[in-house]
């Protein structure tokens, strides 16, 4: 037999034969691109915490070498078969991701080539090889996409219809429903125009408009008495405020033109807001300026739609006419400021409504069988919950990564009798967990539990899902289509808990791949059921019958819970409840960086790109050194975001 010195050297040897026939670019990189590895060595992938990253998409011959060489960080050089670079994709070793490549298929001889090729590296080549850096894109990419105008969401709409007109209602809800996309109802990429958007815009403002003359001549709009002058004033003022910039002098005399046409004053008023209601000018919000001259104007909506989800206020406007939004300080000032008015707390729940997915929550059906004291009240309850949680958590200036270790709640009467603890004397008061409850943070309370839950039992895989991309902002793939997602029903002569019956996603190797990534996460919340409530054991009712007909036999069993877990790729990711699960989160910089990518990915209402990563990274540094409070993040992204836009 060989000694073990000799073996790899053997082997080196055998490799090294065939080593001249490796072309990365040509034969190793798109074997790998085929077998999906980009799909979570990705900066937003779930190996992203591993050491193999993936150039950005559309790299150059140059950079896909460099990146391909730099793979010698993954190499064995006295034991080459050993090599993670082989041994992983090949799932020889462990690999959460399944096996991606065939053992003995002319992809892995091609990597086998590649490794040969990197074993044979100097030390002088092996230290150039690892200063690829995948997230120093070259300079033709540090680019980003240029937005002029951002449609006004609904709720802005409702907002901005409030603060111009004093308009209570909400005129947007018969506006056609946004969809989310990257995680938020704003995306610009699907802030598309229809004929219906149109028709909706067009009736809201004749509603308005109604609404607003209804009693004559509202002074409070027009703030001057009727004359010619008075005339122009209006146009030019409320068109101002309208538009959140000064009209051009085509659009002023558009709109006197349209206002002498009328019978009177009060008609031309009320025809020209109608207008102005319908005009693109309103309905978008200036995002990146055409002309320099517009700059202040668009700067002072980009922070009152961030921090109000509204239009900027009187002295917003003035700070842009006077040019204090072109200097940081200028900046500062107006955010901290903005950041005491109420309109801030309430554009704050409207982020954590859609970061947190509240809609999903308030649409969730539990089975009344099972769950008699759960109602929409409930449901309503646990969002209120929430939004009391981290409202204590951004405005006392506590540190945000308490939303995954905080011991205290906000729950109602309800939600109290969910938790099993004294209720508040009023709703949504502070109570405190018991220590034996194993609950905190997000991941304790009964709106997470419940909306990644089925209507009659929980759902590991909703569960480890929802953790993966909210709160790692790591992109799971999809599953392929017409994956067959049934699981085996659990039957008195074989009970199962769910973490029995998922074993079938470990069984199939396509399922496996994605699943052993969500699945091991859910395990560990497999002592709270649908609705959040604690149990020691799983309890499974046994029913009879078809359809419909199908009744509970009465025959009921209670079987022991593993909820030992982990989040595969974060360093001692092992745990057992939520209250473990949280400390994990807290201590980890991918989760940390989470917090900073989803609000950037709410305020720039996209997804970001490569060269945002330097003013992400700025940004994450300055939330770390305020201990992660985060009015210094919103503080620090308007602040880059405004210079952003310069």
């Amino acid at each position: 037999m060989l000694k073990e010195g000799m073996a790899g050297g053997v082997i080196l040897g055998i490799l090294a034969l065939t080593a001249s026939a490796a072309d990365f670019g040509r034969d190793v990189y798109p074997a790998l691109e085929a077998a999906g590895c980009r799909g979570c060595h990705a900066q937003d992938g779930v190996a992203s915490t591993t050491r193999l990253h993936f150039p950005e998409t559309g790299a150059t011959a140059d950079r896909v070498l460099a990146f391909g060489r730099s793979l010698v960080a993954l190499v064995d050089q006295k034991e080459p078969e050993q090599s993670l670079l082989l041994a992983k994709p090949t799932n020889r070793v462990r690999h959460a991701g399944g096996q991606r490549i065939r053992p003995g298929s002319t992809e892995e001889a091609a990597l086998r080539e590649w490794v040969a090729q990197l074993v044979a590296f100097t030390p002088a080549e092996t230290a150039k090889a690892l200063e690829f850096r995948p997230d120093a894109a070259p300079a033709g990419l540090m680019r980003r996409p240029t937005v002029a105008l951002r449609r006004l969401t609904n709720s802005q709409y409702n907002n901005t219809v409030r603060d111009l007109l004093g308009e209570r209602g909400t005129p947007a809800s018969q506006f056609p429903q946004e969809d989310f996309v990257n995680g938020f109802r704003n995306q610009y990429e699907a802030q598309n125009l229809s004929p219906i958007h149109l028709d909706a815009y067009a009736n809201s403002a004749a509603r308005l408009t109604t609404s607003a003359f209804r009693n004559g001549l509202p002074q409070q709009l027009i703030g001057c008495r009727p004359s010619a002058t008075c005339r122009d004033t209006f146009i030019r003022s409320f068109g101002q405020k309208a538009f959140r910039r000064p009209l051009d002098d085509s659009e002023f005399t558009r709109y006197q033109k349209l206002f002498l046409k009328q019978a009177n004053f009060t008609e031309g008023a009320r025809i020209v807001l109608e207008a102005m209601l319908q005009s693109p000018a309103f309905l978008f919000r200036l995002d990146t300026p055409p002309e320099p001259r517009l700059k202040p104007w668009a700067a002072a909506s980009r922070l009152s739609y961030a921090l109000w989800d509204s239009m900027p206020d009187a002295e917003l406007f003035e700070a842009a006419t006077k040019g204090e939004l072109d200097s940081k300080a200028g900046v500062e000032k107006q955010v901290r400021r903005m950041l005491h008015d109420p309109k801030a707390h309430d554009a704050l729940d409207d982020y954590v409504s859609q970061w947190l997915r509240f809609d999903r929550a308030l649409a969730a059906t539990k089975d009344r069988n099972r769950f008699r004291d759960f109602s929409p009240d409930t449901l309503f309850a646990m969002t209120q919950e929430a939004r009391a949680f981290i409202a204590d958590l951004v405005w006392n200036n506590r540190s945000f990564l308490e939303i995954f270790t905080g011991e205290n709640s906000y729950p109602n009467g309800g939600l109290a009798k969910i938790y099993s603890v004294t209720p508040p004397a009023t709703d949504y008061e502070k109570v405190t967990f018991p220590a034996n409850s194993e609950r905190s943070g997000l991941l304790g309370q009964a709106l997470f539990l419940s909306l990644t839950s089925k209507p009659d039992e929980t759902a590991p895989t909703a569960r480890g899902l929802f953790v993966r991309e909210q709160l790692l902002c790591q992109k799971v793939p999809d599953p392929p289509p017409g994956v067959n997602t049934n699981l085996p029903e659990p039957t008195e002569a074989r009970p199962m808990t769910n973490r029995d019956r998922l074993v079938e996603h470990t069984r199939n190797e396509t399922c496996a791949r994605c699943h052993s990534l969500v699945d091991p996460i859910g395990f560990g919340f497999e002592k709270f059921d649908a609705i959040g409530q604690r149990r020691e054991k799983l309890e499974l009712v046994f029913r009879e019958g078809e359809g419909e007909n199908r009744k509970a036999s009465g025959k009921r069993l209670q079987i022991d819970l593993d909820t030992s877990a982990r989040v595969e790729g974060i360093p001692n990711g092992t745990f057992t409840s939520p209250r473990e699960l949280g400390k994990i989160l807290a201590g980890t910089e991918v989760c940390q960086q989470c917090v900073v990518l989803q609000y950037f990915r709410y305020v720039t209402g996209r997804m970001e790109t490569v060269a945002d990563r330097p003013i992400l990274r700025r940004v994450f540094e300055a939330f770390r050194a305020s201990d992660f409070r985060f009015q210094e993040l919103i503080m620090s992204m308007m602040v880059e975001n405004a210079e952003l836009n310069h």
